[in-house]
Formats: structure tokens, C-alpha cells, sequence
């Protein structure tokens, strides 16, 4: 191939009809119900447990009900383009998928590129939460493993591995080996029981609010650091998206969804407004029952707060709940994560056995090479490092979701499928989107910043040495 042609096929882009093809025999067993419940299951993870209690001491004080309120109304702008574009070209991959049809393969590249790096740590960072609220729960009764299965290296305290995190990994890739079937009914039934405990918590949590708690709601910004004033929220806001890839993770198994044009649109809206309530009201009544710098480097926040309340009980009761309940943000980043590494092997970009699939249409290949690397990942990588990592990889598919609305909308009802949802505002909702995700990006601390360039830069090396010689779309 000449340098000529292949700096051109880098920008040519893909036809919707070979996806389509491709993913014909991926079975479509996913509806409303099971969206809603792939959504809210992945964005209410092991975040609505740590997050507001870790934002809060690192970052934001009391508001951070604010940053999950920014970090929303960036997401929803975004919700609206994800939901457009889901309707329309409903294939595996989501953003990867979408930027090949719309801007060209090297776009589509970068999109999944980052959306890999981002399932990579995220899978990883929910195991780890679910690993840290465990032992909080066999704390309670006086039980704890070795230091040297304890934690991973990565995390300083004399741990060898996350054995608990290892785990659910390895229980969550077992489920799936299985078919998404099987997955979508443990998925519905563990959500509604994880809805009930957060409703639970929010209930027995208020009557320990203590209003001296909300004084100084906004706390003054410390120079030189990414604490308080509007900094801080921007901050908080920040590490929080790492909470709202949950909907990327709906439109990444658009392929196996009924009646996409309506199905993806109710999924990816309604699971973002449920979430977004019960994130704010949870956040609003753990930073009420005590001050948020008592929930520094606590990676177990809610549990902790309804045992040193006095509520040992509903302490409990919310832990064992937790903890089935995390496992559906294991279940929805894995199933999103290996369904985009199972695209690009499908179109060349990656070896091609990940784009293989077994006599029942499961990409387990794919699952199997997610699973080993989010494993590597947990051991490399502190909890706390990964929460600050995941949101850089989101921003990134954010900001090209929502400029990709000015290309999409153009081509709908002509050489592509009228959608079952639009955007409204347009053309200013679009370019909001784009702009709050740059806004957020910027905001990430300079470490997170810093990976996420060298990510970028390694898969512009990868593209160049063999994606783009072995993609099908160059053929």
C-alpha cells in the first residue's frame, strides 16, 4: 500500500451497511427494561458508595452535591447527541462505530482508543470499590484477609493482590461467558435491589444529618491545589464522570438491542435522570451526617457513616446489597468493554480473533483479553488513582459524540436512517456538550492529563504499525 493511499483510507469513511453485516449475528434480546437497567446498574456503581465521600474530601466539601450537578448537565447534553446517534446507527462499539461513519476511520480510532482505556481502569476501579466495601463488611465482625492479599502492590500498604477484586472480575467474566440472556435477569434483579438500599440509606441517613455539617457549603479555594471554590467542584465534576459512562455502556450494545430507534433513546435518557437524582440526594445526606474531611481516604464511605451513626444494622444491610449491586457496573463495563474490543478486531484495527465469536454469537475473545488486562490494570494502578483516570477516556468520546451531531444530522433520512430521537436545540446543544466536556477535561489533574496523552500517543502508534494496514475498510 503507498503512503498516498494509505493516508487517505485513514479519513475515508466506513459504510454503515458492512457494520450491520458484522454484527447481524449478535442476538437482539435487550429492551427498554433491560437498557434502564444496564444503565442505571453501571452509573449507580461502586460511585454512589465512594465517590461523594472521596470528592468531597479531596475536592469539593459539602458541594459536592454541585459537582455531581455540573457533571450531569454536561453528561445530559452529551445523553442527548449519545441517544441521536444510537437511534440512527445502532451498531457494537457506540463512539468507535459512530466517528468511522461519520468522520473516517482515524477518528474512529481515536474514539475507541479512549473509550478502551477507559474500560480498561474502570472495570478495574469497580472491582476495587467492591473489593474495599467487603472488607469494610467482614471488618464489622472482627474478620480481615493477609496484608498480602489485602490490596494491590500498586496501593503502598504491603499487599501483593486484590483478592477479593480478582474475584468478581473472574465471577462477572464467567456470567458473561454465558450470554447476555442470562446476564440482563441477575442485571434487573440486582439493580432494583441496589435502588431499594440507596433508598434505604437515603431514609436512615437523614435522621443523622447534622446541619453544622453545611455550613461553609463552598469552601474557600487552597492556592496551588484543586481544593474548594469553583475549582474544586470543577475538579469533583471531573472524577466524577467516571460515574457517567454508565449510558456509553448502553449504546456500546446497540447491536443487541430491540427496536433500537426507540429502545436506545429511553435507555440512555431515563438511566441518566434516575441516576442523577439518586447521586445528588446520596451525596446531600452523606456530607449532612458528618464533616467531609472525616471522608478522607475512605473508599467505603456509606457503609462507614451508618456503622459510626449507630445504625450497625442498616450498615450491614446496605453493604451485603452494595455489594451485589456493584457487581451490575462489573457486568455493564464489561459487556461494553468487550464489545468494543470485539469491533475492532471485527473491522482489523485489532487482531482479528477478538472479532471471532462462538457458536451462540458471543464475542468471548474479546471478554477474555478485557478480563486479563483489567486484572494487570487493578495491580498497577491505587483506587484512588484509578477514579482519577477513567473520566479522561469519557471526555474524549464526549466532546466527539457531540461535534459528530453537525456531520450526522446532514445525512439522516438520506444515506442513512431517519432516528428515533433528535437532538433538541439544534445547532446550540451540540456545541454546549462539546465545549463542558473540554471545560471538564481541563479541569482533570495534571496526572490524569498526562496518561491520557501518552494513551493517545501509544494508539497512534498502534493505528499507524498495524491498524491501519489490516483494516477491512482499506480493503
Amino acid at each position: 500500500m503507498s503512503e498516498k493511499s494509505g493516508m487517505s483510507g485513514w479519513f475515508r469513511r466506513a459504510d454503515p451497511s458492512a457494520f450491520e453485516q458484522s454484527d447481524a449475528h449478535l442476538k437482539k434480546t435487550l429492551g427498554v427494561k433491560e437498557m434502564l437497567a444496564l444503565g442505571v446498574g453501571t452509573i449507580v456503581s461502586t460511585a454512589i458508595f465512594t465517590l461523594p465521600g472521596i470528592v468531597a474530601a479531596n475536592h469539593a466539601g459539602a458541594a459536592v452535591t454541585l459537582s455531581f450537578v455540573v457533571a450531569a448537565i454536561v453528561s445530559g447534553l452529551t445523553a442527548f447527541a449519545y441517544a441521536e446517534f444510537a437511534s440512527v446507527l445502532p451498531f457494537a462499539g457506540s463512539v468507535y462505530s459512530w466517528a468511522n461513519v461519520v468522520f473516517g476511520e482515524v477518528f474512529g480510532w481515536i474514539a475507541g482508543w479512549a473509550l478502551l482505556a477507559e474500560y480498561f481502569i474502570a472495570v478495574a476501579f469497580v472491582a476495587s470499590g467492591w473489593s474495599a466495601n467487603f472488607h469494610q463488611f467482614l471488618a464489622n465482625f472482627g474478620l480481615s484477609l493477609p496484608k498480602a492479599l489485602n490490596g494491590s502492590f500498586a496501593a503502598g500498604n504491603g499487599g501483593v493482590i486484590d483478592l477479593f477484586s480478582l474475584l468478581a472480575v473472574l465471577i462477572v467474566a464467567t456470567l458473561l461467558w454465558k450470554g447476555t440472556n442470562t446476564t440482563a435477569k441477575v442485571e434487573n434483579t440486582l439493580v432494583v435491589l441496589k435502588v431499594l438500599v440507596i433508598l434505604l440509606f437515603i431514609v436512615v441517613g437523614a435522621t443523622a444529618i447534622h446541619p453544622s455539617n453545611y455550613a461553609n457549603f463552598i469552601p474557600a479555594h487552597k492556592a496551588g491545589t484543586t481544593f474548594g471554590g469553583w475549582q474544586g467542584i470543577s475538579a469533583g465534576a471531573s472524577q466524577i464522570f467516571l460515574a457517567y459512562i454508565g449510558f456509553d455502556s448502553i449504546a456500546a450494545n446497540s447491536a443487541e438491542a430491540k427496536n433500537p430507534q426507540k429502545t436506545m433513546p429511553r435507555g440512555i435518557i431515563g438511566s441518566l435522570l434516575i441516576a442523577t437524582a439518586l447521586f445528588v440526594t446520596v451525596a446531600m445526606v452523606m456530607v449532612g451526617m458528618f464533616h467531609y474531611t472525616e471522608y478522607a481516604n475512605n473508599a467505603a464511605p456509606a457503609a462507614w457513616a451508618l456503622e459510626k451513626a449507630g445504625h450497625p444494622v442498616v450498615s450491614n444491610v446496605l453493604s451485603v446489597v452494595a455489594l451485589a449491586g456493584m457487581f451490575t457496573a462489573i457486568i455493564g463495563m464489561m459487556l461494553a468493554g468487550s464489545r468494543l474490543l470485539y469491533a475492532f478486531g471485527r473491522d482489523g484495527l485489532l487482531p482479528k480473533f477478538l472479532g471471532d465469536v462462538n457458536g451462540k454469537g458471543l464475542p468471548n475473545n474479546a471478554l477474555l483479553v478485557l478480563t486479563v488486562i483489567a486484572v494487570l490494570v487493578g495491580s498497577v494502578f491505587s483506587f484512588n488513582e484509578l477514579a482519577g483516570l477513567i473520566s479522561a477516556g469519557t471526555l474524549i468520546a464526549f466532546i466527539m459524540v457531540s461535534i459528530g451531531v453537525y456531520a450526522l444530522r446532514p445525512r439522516e433520512g438520506k444515506d442513512l436512517p431517519k432516528p428515533g430521537f433528535k437532538m433538541p436545540w439544534y445547532p446550540v446543544l451540540p456545541a454546549l456538550g462539546a465545549a463542558g466536556a473540554v471545560y471538564i477535561f481541563w479541569s482533570l489533574d495534571v496526572q490524569a492529563r498526562v496518561y491520557a496523552g501518552l494513551w493517545f500517543v501509544l494508539g497512534l502508534i498502534v493505528y499507524m504499525a498495524y491498524g491501519s494496514r489490516h483494516s477491512r475498510i482499506h480493503k
